[in-house]
């Protein structure tokens, strides 16, 4: 009776080692799961809907208490297994059981408790995170007061070694989190590549001033409003823009900004006849904005107050040029081409993989185009950016190598560098190939 008595005892422990394993499990799958699931995905199932998915959201929102009821919970099970392997091994083979249990339930555990339940839930984990998620609440409530014990030592512990413990990311590590799944977002097809171009763009727009992307000055097309009506009617005709800036005495300036709708209307009020027309008065404001304000805010601004033309204007009040809404629209979608044309105005490839670049080109485009990481914060311009790293205003001919790009000067026009040959770095060149 004492034999039988002590097997069905062993099986007992046996099996009650199995279902603590068991719990293993289901923590180390917890852990995982609610580690790895897609934020995205369950932040979508949470609106449209989705209870569980709602719950998860719940749960990792309180990331300090899901990780220490699990740790508790894990360890708590795994010792206990432990310590009952181990008891009933030595029970049966003595003081060698110490041995036996101690090499059995490493097995077991690592197998069982640990890599197979981590790597299944690793490979589906939004999957298993809304399962386990209805099942872990109550743990996490019943676990409670121990966890916050824990938790209180810890970062007292970590306090007096002068570290202290966010409770969440911040807004600048966010948005690192947001553009490493931007950089993540991969594949063959050439859509994608146009999707992480705008996603990219509009996480810049914050950090990009609209002096960066405005027109220059040199480029915009200016009326004096002290002309005679007529020839302004036909300088109003003959542009392609339907806003132009009046200026008065010099184009620094500006007294209002004519609309080629305005004209149209007041044209026909008078019967055509032009030189009635009083130009000055049926000019909108001019609206002179910073050219250090940011393309979010500006965008914000020009929503407000439903206008889509502002001139642009340095610390001293010089007019520096003028910028839209279509401009800032651009910096999100790029310009529009079909797909034998250059993706930029201005740019031409050659056989040898280098590219023959006009000077006024913005760096921003041909960074977002060819993912090249020329910088953009001293200079706008791909001319700028030689001129900024020169340190000097270079001859025709001259060749520089900056961040490992290989910089011809083909023209030069009085001080301004007008044509530019980009050898790009070998590695950038056969990605592109490839």
């Amino acid at each position: 009776m004492p034999f039988f008595s002590g097997l069905s005892e062993l099986w007992a422990t046996v099996i009650v080692i199995a279902v603590l394993l068991i719990i293993s499990a289901f923590f180390s799958m917890a852990e995982t799961a609610m580690t790895a699931a897609s934020r995205p995905r369950l932040h979508a199932l949470a609106r449209q809907g989705s209870r569980r998915a709602r719950l998860v959201n719940e749960i990792r929102a309180q990331s300090e208490r899901l990780i220490g009821t699990v740790l508790v919970g894990n360890n708590l099970v795994n010792i206990l297994a432990s310590a009952l392997a181990t008891s009933a091994l030595i029970a049966v083979f003595g003081e060698v059981g110490v041995a036996y249990a101690t090499a059995a339930m490493t097995v077991l555990v690592l197998v069982f408790a640990e890599i197979l339940p981590k790597t299944y839930a690793l490979n589906n984990p939004d999957r298993v995170a809304v399962i386990l998620a209805p099942a872990l609440r109550p743990l996490i409530a019943l676990l409670n007061p121990v966890t916050r014990a824990f938790s209180a030592v810890v970062r007292t512990t970590l306090r007096i070694f002068g570290i202290h413990v966010k409770a969440e990311l911040g807004s600048a590590e966010s948005e690192q989190e947001l553009r490493g799944a931007i950089e993540l977002h991969k594949g063959p097809e050439p859509e994608i590549k146009e999707e992480r171009k705008m996603l990219r763009s509009i996480l810049d727009l914050d950090d990009v001033e609209v002096g960066q992307i405005m027109i220059h000055r040199k480029n915009v097309i200016m009326l004096d409003v002290d002309r005679p009506a007529n020839e302004i009617e036909a300088q109003v005709l003959a542009s392609p823009y339907t806003r132009l800036p009046l200026y008065r005495d010099e184009p620094d300036n500006v007294v209002g900004v004519l609309h080629a709708k305005a004209m149209l209307r007041a044209l026909q009020a008078v019967g055509g006849d032009v030189s009635k027309v009083d130009i000055l008065a049926i000019a909108a404001k001019p609206w002179f904005i910073p050219d250090t304000t940011s393309l979010l805010e500006q965008l914000r601004t020009f929503r407000e107050r439903r206008e889509h033309f502002a001139l642009v204007v340095d610390e001293y009040g010089t007019l520096m040029g003028i910028v839209t809404l279509e401009d800032i629209l651009e910096e999100i979608v790029g310009d529009i081409f079909d797909e034998h044309q250059a993706a930029v105005v201005g740019v031409r490839a050659q056989p040898d993989g280098s590219y023959l670049i006009d000077g006024s080109v913005p760096i921003r485009d041909l960074n977002r185009e060819f993912d090249w990481e020329l910088p953009d914060s001293e200079a706008a311009t791909i001319a700028g950016l030689v001129l900024n790293e020169a340190r000097r205003i270079p001859e025709v001919g001259q060749e520089f190598t900056f961040h490992r790009f290989r910089f011809s000067v083909l023209r030069r026009q009085r001080n301004q560098i007008t044509l530019l040959r980009v050898q790009p770095p070998k590695r950038a060149a056969a990605d592109r190939a490839a």
